[in-house]
């Protein structure tokens, strides 16, 4: 078996089609619990929203720990290392779980004091902090379950990743529906439901991804479990290569919190329309993030191959069709706002707000899909702390907008949500410059 990719249209949709079908699952399952808590009320919509990216948060730790092991096994895969592939998704493993239960227990000592900080409204702040205390013991199975992606997207078998993003969608929405409203013989608990039936489809989608290793003989042919000793060089390394990535993607998360709690200060309506928002644009964001993700794997591949000068050949290519999808996919949203926002079931006044916000942010959407591509390249490269000086840049800037727009302006959410232009021309420009100098050829 070669595990070596080649830099054609068709490997790269090989690729982004099963990612972009695999993340497209965890954001309906955001949606769904949306929808359903939408249906409590204006104020509980709100509140998902607040601790939707909270969690985020959180989460991305296993996403930086994903994208950093992604690059490291994509690497060894462009050298046909079977056995370092396996060596490196055990060590990935054992680290995920310390990091996830450090996120546990700062999750129970800071979130109080920070929801009591930031939101005016102590209903939205008991609500929160309730359900946090509860969503975030589905770390540890999400953490697993990001390790297992990074093994088969680094490997070449994204395909697999369909069958565990399935699998917990109908897990999530079943519990969703039978939790928060009292459906099916099961206790009614409202608002917290939700975070119930993520934490059980979590640990269905880790379940489904190991068994998919298993089943297919993944464990033996790169000999999983003949390496299970702790190897402290390759953990040190896992670490040094995920750390400015769980920074970046942290700070990114944490600007966008910033600016939720600004919009609460303005009222639950404007707070409801954001996550929906959030919501719809990530749902057809999937397809850019692929592409990124894609992006990380091959550009690492080719140069585990010693194919450097055919890097940017690859990233433009990819680009192009990234953003190809992301401009019919804004078309689509500019031509039926009104079908995508009413299935939040909100009144009419709430489509009224939603609607010029969803034309405006699909702008920014498309600047998106040409930033990701090119950030994820540097990634690929192994220059994660170029990443994180380059999100340092953009959240700065970012911070400093949103301030000035809602706290000393009161300019209204349109201009707020201007902030993802500012951001992701950013992001954009600096991995493009950084990428097109060619100093990552260079350690």
């Amino acid at each position: 078996m070669d595990l070596r990719l080649n830099i054609s249209r068709r490997q790269i949709l090989a690729i982004a089609l099963p990612i972009s079908m695999a993340l497209v699952i965890p954001q309906i399952n955001f949606i769904t619990n949306n929808i359903f808590l939408g249906m409590l009320g204006e104020r509980e919509l709100g509140t998902a929203g607040i601790t939707g990216i909270y969690y985020l948060i959180v989460a991305v730790i296993g996403n930086g720990l994903n994208n950093g092991l992604q690059s490291i096994i994509s690497r060894r895969a462009g050298e046909n290392n079977f056995a370092a592939i396996g060596r490196t998704f055990t060590q990935g493993l054992r680290l995920a779980m310390v990091f996830a239960a450090g996120a546990i227990a700062v999750t129970y000592l800071v979130t109080p004091r920070l929801m009591g900080l930031f939101l005016h409204s102590p209903d939205i702040a008991r609500e929160a902090i309730s359900f946090i205390y509860i969503r975030v013991w589905g770390l540890p199975f999400l953490f697993c379950y990001q390790m297992s992606n990074a093994f088969l997207v680094g490997t070449n078998h994204s395909r697999f990743l369909v069958y565990g993003t399935l699998c917990e969608t109908a897990v999530n929405v079943f519990l969703d529906y039978g939790l928060i409203n009292g459906h099916f013989g099961l206790p009614h608990l409202g608002f917290n439901g939700a975070a119930y039936a993520s934490i059980a489809a979590e640990i269905t989608g880790m379940c489904v991804m190991l068994g998919c290793i298993g089943a297919n003989g993944l464990h033996r042919r790169f000999f999983i479990f003949r390496q299970l000793a702790l190897d402290l060089g390759l953990t040190r390394l896992i670490f040094k290569q995920s750390l400015p990535l769980v920074l970046q993607y942290s700070m990114s998360l944490t600007a966008w919190l910033y600016f939720y709690t600004l919009i609460e200060h303005h009222g639950t309506l404007g707070l409801a329309v954001s996550n929906t928002l959030r919501n719809i644009i990530g749902l057809f964001a999937v397809f850019s993030w692929a592409f990124a993700s894609t992006t990380n794997t091959m550009v690492a591949n080719l140069i585990g191959q010693g194919r450097v000068d055919q890097v940017e050949t690859l990233i433009w290519r990819i680009t192009t069709l990234s953003v190809g999808f992301c401009l019919v996919i804004a078309l689509l949203l500019n031509l039926f706002p009104r079908p995508f926002l009413s299935i939040y079931g909100q009144d009419a006044e709430f489509v009224r707000t939603a609607v010029p916000l969803l034309r405006m942010v699909t702008g920014a959407f498309c600047l998106m899909s040409f930033a990701t591509v090119w950030l994820n390249a540097v990634t690929g490269t192994g220059r994660t702390r170029v990443n994180l000086f380059i999100e340092i840049a953009a959240i700065v800037a970012y911070v400093i907008y949103v301030y000035l727009i809602l706290e000393k302006f009161d300019l209204g959410l349109v201009w707020a949500w201007g902030s993802e232009y500012l951001y992701w021309t950013i992001l954009g420009t600096l991995a493009f410059i950084y990428i097109r100098s060619g100093r990552w050829r260079y350690r």
